[in-house]
């Protein structure tokens, strides 16, 4: 069984690669590296399409390939989607989940809530999630993730 406390970590994980990513934005081929890595060991393009809706896409709204998901959170030369511009290169200094809801069973946890993501200038930016994680080779990997920000009139 899935506990509760593999997904916080899941998500602390997260959490902490996309500061990285960032962090490392003015080392083109280190970034790209650890965004490679990053990719792999939590998500799980590896079986298959991820159901992935970024925050910030207008056109391709849904990235089921890795290499969709690199262009989202790097964007570059190489990125696949045009309308990219790096996401995760903002760069972000910090990010806390909020859980509304988490589901667990045997092999597949959801968890649902808002994410915020803090700026090199302290701002935060509210953002909503659902995170899916199915359990694979003992480690928890995301094959749904949903993220949008919140409803404004």
């Amino acid at each position: 069984m899935i506990t509760k406390q593999q997904v916080l970590d899941a998500q602390k994980e997260w959490g902490a690669g996309v500061v990285k990513i960032g962090a490392l934005k003015d080392n083109r081929s280190e970034c790209e590296g650890f965004t490679n890595e990053f990719l792999d060991k939590l998500y799980s393009f590896e079986a298959g399409p991820v159901l992935f809706k970024p925050t910030k896409c207008k056109f391709e709204q849904f990235r089921p390939t890795k290499d969709g998901a690199l262009s989202y959170f790097i964007a570059g030369e190489n990125r696949t989607c045009l309308e990219d511009t790096g996401f995760a290169i903002n760069p972000w200094t910090k990010v806390r989940f909020e859980n509304a809801g988490i589901i667990l069973e045997e092999n597949r946890a959801i968890a649902m809530g808002n994410y915020f993501f803090t700026d090199l200038d302290g701002n935060e930016a509210k953002v909503e999630f659902t995170f899916g994680y199915k359990l694979m080779n003992e480690q928890l990997k995301i094959d749904l993730h949903h993220s949008s920000f919140p409803y404004n009139p």
